[in-house]
C-alpha cells in the first residue's frame, strides 16, 4: 500500500467522506477484476457492490492501515461465496419444482404444451434450441453454423430454455 493510500485510509477511518471515496475508487477497478475472475459472473457486480458498502460501513474496524487490500478482498471474496451458496440453493428448489411439474403431467399433455412453448419463443431462440436439443449440434458446430460466437450461443440457449421452462411452469 502506497503512502498515498495508507494516509486516504487514515482520513477514511476519521470520517472523511472524500478520502474513503478516494480510496474506495482507487481500489474498484482491482475488486473488480477479481470479482470478474472470482464470482459467478451473474453475481460480479452484486458481491462488488455488497463489498463496497460492508467496507464503507466497517472501515474504522481496521486495525492495520498495510492490510487494506487483503482485508475488503476477504470481504469480497465471502460475498461472492454467499451468493454463489444463494444461488444454488434456489437452482436446486427450481429443480425440484421442476421435476414435480414433470412427473405431475401426462406425457401427450407436457408434449401438447411444449410445442406451445416452442411456438412462443422468438425465432432467434427457437432456432437455437431446435439446433442443439432436436439436431444435437455442439454448442461449437451451432456458433459455426450461425457465424457467431460461442459466449452468444450459450447465453441464448439458456435464455431459450429459461423461457421455455417459465411458459410451461405457468401454465
Amino acid at each position: 500500500m502506497s503512502n498515498q493510500d495508507a494516509s486516504l485510509l487514515v482520513a477514511a477511518q476519521m470520517g472523511d467522506p472524500v478520502a474513503l471515496d478516494k480510496l474506495l475508487a482507487h481500489w474498484y477497478p482491482d475488486l473488480r477484476r477479481y470479482a470478474q475472475r472470482h464470482c459467478h459472473a451473474s453475481h460480479a457486480e452484486d458481491a462488488l457492490q455488497e463489498t463496497l458498502l460492508a467496507a464503507t460501513r466497517n472501515i474504522k474496524s481496521l486495525r492495520q492501515v498495510h492490510s487494506f487490500s487483503a482485508w475488503v478482498t476477504t470481504i469480497l471474496k465471502r460475498y461472492c461465496y454467499y451468493f454463489f451458496k444463494k444461488f444454488n440453493v434456489e437452482l436446486h428448489l427450481e429443480d425440484t419444482k421442476w421435476a414435480e411439474f414433470i412427473d405431475n403431467k401426462p406425457p401427450a399433455d407436457l408434449r401438447i404444451e411444449l410445442v406451445s412453448a416452442l411456438e412462443s419463443l422468438p425465432e432467434h431462440y427457437l432456432h437455437i434450441i431446435l439446433l442443439r436439443d432436436f439436431e444435437d449440434l455442439t454448442i461449437k458446430e451451432i456458433a459455426t453454423r450461425l457465424n457467431d460466437n460461442i459466449p452468444a450461443i450459450k447465453s441464448r440457449l439458456h435464455r431459450a430454455r429459461t423461457l421455455v421452462r417459465e411458459y410451461l411452469m405457468e401454465t
